[in-house]
């Protein structure tokens, strides 16, 4: 039988949406990658099925990255299940389970959703990484950046502060750092240019999808690491080339994500199980 689809975005960062709630899907990773294809497939940045949660969530998420390698946290992609979600259900508020955590969501509008994406963890063994390090100073230099500062926002991430754009070649250093020792589980990649201390431009090479027009967790990375070397304030913009999305890090020490979510189009595949 062909799947249903919707395709979905959240500031550009593109989803193929299964909802496998009363319907088991047992996709392999070359499905997933053909999917994922922006030529042979849909194409998009992750693959996102809603399944079933029996432990009193509204759904559980699963994300599985266009590689085929499956992610713990995706914040846009959460954006836009939950309006799904909400529009079910007709309530504003809406809790969605990930193999990380719970995250709770809330529709503050048409296309606008705020997420909770829990505490950062910042030691060196939660993010993780390969061995004891300064998570805010982290030894780690290729090419023109060096000195991260590292975190997970359930994926793990390492945030580089530059001074422009226009001199980086991430597609070249995006897949080294990725995959550097450092990070035994791989790491998006974080490039961020503090414009002022309420606003950051970003650009994000991500675990198992490469550059993105945006990436959330990347963007909550980026904001509690800048906070954290002094750079910007608890709250900030984040500005990246598919959209902008309001960070803040709050006193509670939870991290809100606020943001669009959008359907681009629905759609057919052929039965790829």
């Amino acid at each position: 039988m062909p799947l249903h689809f919707l395709k979905m975005h959240g500031a550009g960062n593109d989803f193929v949406v299964l909802d496998a709630r009363t319907t088991q899907l047992n996709l392999s990773a070359a499905a997933i990658r053909h999917i994922a294809d922006r030529r042979l497939g849909v194409g998009c940045d992750q693959l996102v099925i809603i399944e079933p949660d029996e432990a009193g969530a509204d759904a559980f998420m699963r994300i599985l990255n266009a590689d085929g390698s499956e992610s713990g946290a995706c914040g846009n992609a959460t954006r836009c299940v939950a309006a799904l979600l909400a529009e079910e259900t007709g309530e504003r508020g809406v809790t969605i389970r990930t193999i990380s955590g719970l995250l709770k969501a809330e529709i503050l509008g048409p296309g606008l959703v705020e997420v909770d994406m829990g505490t950062p963890l910042l030691e060196w063994g939660d993010i993780p990484l390969v061995g004891p390090a300064d998570t805010l100073h982290l030894q780690l230099a290729l090419g023109p950046v060096s000195d991260p500062a590292a975190c997970s926002m359930g994926n793990p991430h390492a945030t580089f502060f530059v001074d422009g754009f226009a001199h980086l070649r991430i597609e070249l250093i995006g897949p080294k750092l990725e995959t550097h020792r450092m990070f035994p589980e791989r790491a998006n990649i974080g490039f961020a240019l503090i414009e002022s201390p309420s606003r950051i431009r970003l650009k994000v090479w991500e675990r198992g999808a490469g550059l993105t027009l945006a990436c959330g967790s990347g963007a909550c990375a980026a904001l509690v690491n800048a906070h954290r070397r002094g750079l910007t304030g608890r709250q900030a913009t984040v500005a990246m080339d598919g959209g902008e999305l309001l960070i803040t890090w709050a006193e509670n020490g939870h991290v809100l994500m606020r943001g669009p979510a959008e359907t681009a189009f629905a759609g057919e595949l052929p039965d790829l199980v």
